[in-house]
């Protein structure tokens, strides 16, 4: 089965998946979501970035990567300023 533009998808949307391995997420301070796991990482056409060996990403939050959208380290250069806490969910 094809999906958005010709892409083949990286999961059939009719098969359940079971993943063995919780994903973590940590929004680090002024920098990069953290996310550790085993995840499937895909734009908004579908195209999956292969992630195959990598037990860990870092995802930009800054908007500054050129390797958007992980994380290059750009935030530490823009002085991005972001210290997000949990809190209640409105």
């Amino acid at each position: 089965m094809l999906g958005l533009a010709g892409v083949q998808p990286a999961v059939d949307p009719g098969v359940s998946v079971f993943m063995s391995e919780t994903v973590k997420i940590t929004v680090r301070p002024n920098g990069p979501l953290r996310v550790e796991g085993s995840i499937v990482l895909s734009d908004a056409n579908g195209k999956v970035w292969d992630l195959t060996g990598k037990p860990a990403v870092s995802l930009c939050r800054c908007g500054a990567s050129e390797k958007r959208p992980f994380c290059d380290g750009s935030h530490n250069r823009i002085g991005f300023q972001c210290a997000a806490s949990p809190e209640p969910l409105p």
